[in-house]
């Protein structure tokens, strides 16, 4: 009964697909990735569904055939998110979308698009430095129950690769191309970390009709807007002054006696009072007033947040950026329990990288082996959307079947909680549990089982425990 409902999510996706074959293999894929237990590359889905070892190259080709449409894929998975799923985290009417980078070590010499990264964190368990892929991924804020998470809608590699020497794009235009991609139909809210802060950003929004809402440097300023003449003077010549007085925004917290008090908004957080001042300022690198609202934590200390969205409550602003951590946890299960990133395609063909390598500029390169890099790379992506929507699909059942995925468990947990939803690691697991019974039952199987039946290796068939 728990596969029933992942089967009807994964049809959705078929147009997508060029051929029928084609979407066996992606559901294939999307099985695996659920319910294997290593994260050793291709090698752990076919282990994962007792796959017959022929079925390893099929995986390969699969990955790396156009057959899949990524862009299609990306606008029909998004699309399927906001129309399966119940619990769409929305404020005044509009979606929650978060946005992050991500740096994921890989050690290949012959990968295109690996270079030598910076990791900016406080752990002492990251390397300042290291080599691997990085990207830029976006997330949707969903409920269920009293959980909130961040579901996965794309992610792509941004940096490593430049193919033309004009090409003048950053990271920042590249996240507002990737939140295009998604097809969204609606205006959002937009949440991300003091990065994304920029002029860029906000005009990129803006022009959609949807709103950022991030954090600001300590040292940001602001300006009041400029005191109009009195109607009795004379015009002057030249355009009329917009900035007034100049103001650091951390100095909105000096003035205590204006300090608004409110208990906080803060996911997880209960009986903690925060004290808080908003203002409506003009920011210079849009030139436009937005609303900023700096924080004092009793614990957390002082922030400055900044919405673009003028009637936007300050405690609503306070709540939905406190849920962008969402998506760090969404990218640790996505590394450590799907292994969306877990990839280890080689280009044979390939100049070796150098361990000092920055990007790789290939305009100078011939045009095969231009597109030889095109489509490794296309490959990666494929990799990582479907290994997002595996993740996707495990959340979206542990809020539409939560007790469906408890009873499917196969065993005891400590961690079952009225009111929580389960993670997406005891969904995986429920369906790892119910594989068995998927696969060897008698009724009405689908496409999907039969293609899968005459590829299992039933002299090793104890890889799914297959109790036939």
């Amino acid at each position: 009964m728990l596969w029933k409902p992942w089967w009807e999510l994964v049809c959705e996706l078929r147009s997508a697909c060029a051929r029928t074959r084609t979407f066996l293999w992606m559901a294939v894929c999307l099985a695996g990735m659920t319910t294997r237990q290593d994260l050793m590359g291709v090698t752990s889905i076919v282990r994962a569904l007792g796959l017959v070892p022929a079925c390893y190259d099929r995986l390969l080709d699969f990955f790396h055939s156009p057959a899949l449409d990524l862009n299609k894929l990306t606008r029909l998975w998004c699309a399927l998110v906001f129309r399966a799923h119940p619990g769409i985290l929305r404020v005044d009417g509009r979606p929650v979308l978060v946005g992050d980078g991500i740096k994921v070590a890989k050690a290949g010499r012959k990968m295109p698009g690996v270079k030598r990264l910076h990791q900016q964190s406080e752990s002492n368990t990251k390397p300042e430095y290291i080599f691997g892929h990085s990207c830029q991924a976006v997330a949707v804020l969903t409920q269920a129950l009293a959980t909130v998470f961040a579901v996965p809608l794309a992610c792509r590699i941004h940096e490593g690769v430049v193919f033309s020497n004009r090409d003048q794009r950053t990271l920042l235009d590249k996240m507002i191309l990737l939140i295009d991609s998604l097809g969204m139909n609606e205006p959002f809210y937009f949440v991300a970390d003091a990065y994304y802060a920029t002029g860029k950003i906000v005009r990129g929004l803006l022009a959609k009709g949807n709103h950022l809402v991030t954090r600001v440097r300590s040292n940001s300023v602001a300006y009041y807007p400029a005191t109009p003449p009195p109607p009795s003077t004379p015009r002057r010549r030249g355009r009329p002054k917009k900035y007034g007085r100049k103001i650091k925004v951390a100095a909105l917290l000096k003035n205590t006696d204006r300090l608004q008090e409110a208990t906080s908004p803060v996911y997880g957080e209960k009986d903690v009072t925060i004290r808080f001042r908003v203002a409506d300022l003009l920011w210079r690198p849009v030139g436009i007033l937005v609303r900023f609202v700096a924080v004092d934590h009793p614990r957390r200390g002082t922030i400055l947040l900044m919405s673009t969205d003028l009637n936007l409550a300050p405690l609503d602003i306070i709540r939905i950026y406190g849920l962008r951590f969402k998506i760090e946890v969404s990218f640790k299960q996505a590394l450590h329990v799907i292994g969306a990133y877990a990839y280890h395609f080689w280009m044979a063909a390939m100049t070796p990288l150098r361990r000092v390598s920055g990007n790789q500029y290939l305009h100078h390169k011939s045009e095969p082996y231009r597109n030889a890099i095109r489509r490794k790379i296309a490959a990666y992506h494929r990799h990582i959307q479907l290994g997002l929507i595996a993740q996707g699909l495990l959340q979206i059942l542990s809020a539409t079947t939560p007790k469906l995925v408890w009873r499917s468990f196969g065993s005891w947990i400590r961690t079952i909680r009225p009111g929580l939803a389960p993670s997406e690691q005891t969904a995986a697991i429920a369906l790892r549990h119910a594989l068995p019974e998927f696969i060897a039952g008698t009724a009405k199987t689908s496409i999907f089982v039969k293609f899968l039946r005459d590829r299992l290796d039933l002299s090793r068939s104890e890889g799914i425990n297959l109790a036939a």
